[in-house]
């Protein structure tokens, strides 16, 4: 269903979460994701709590999904004195390499409490079906008792 294909990227997601670096946009950080087939479709969920929907990019091209997202600052001003600063800002973004069994024309998103949740649902030709058997009689014989 899904292919993973850089062994690096959760290195570089560890070691920007030790470093409390964020992302840029030549540079995105990756987002934590689970990714699971729930029946007859495949579910994956990005956690980006903070992060305004009208901040997040879905695309597909071929079978690559890229999710891009931008935590942007907290509205400032010039009363604002920032104590504590925790959370990453800037890019995040993620890519996905769908399998030829998924129907990549029928993703549906929802974001909801922060969790960005696709619904992929498994193409018609991969789901599993029942073949007949059609058996050839003319070459059996009847016994007469």
């Amino acid at each position: 269903m899904l292919m993973r294909t850089d062994p690096f990227r959760e290195l570089d997601r560890l070691t920007q979460q030790a470093l409390g670096t964020a992302g840029t946009w030549s540079k995105p950080a990756a987002m934590p994701m689970d990714a699971y087939r729930a029946g007859d479709e495949f579910v994956v969920c990005f956690d980006l709590p903070g992060v305004a929907p009208d901040a997040i990019e879905l695309d597909i091209e071929r079978n690559v999904l890229t999710v891009k997202a931008e935590r942007r600052p907290l509205p400032g001003g010039d009363n604002v004195e920032m104590q504590v600063s925790e959370r990453p800002l800037g890019m995040f973004s993620r890519q996905l390499f769908l399998g030829d069994s998924l129907d990549t024309d029928r993703i549906a998103a929802d974001y909801e409490a922060g969790v960005l949740t696709l619904r992929i649902p498994v193409a018609e030709k991969a789901k599993p079906r029942r073949i007949e058997i059609s058996g050839d009689r003319s070459g059996r014989k009847e016994i007469q008792a």
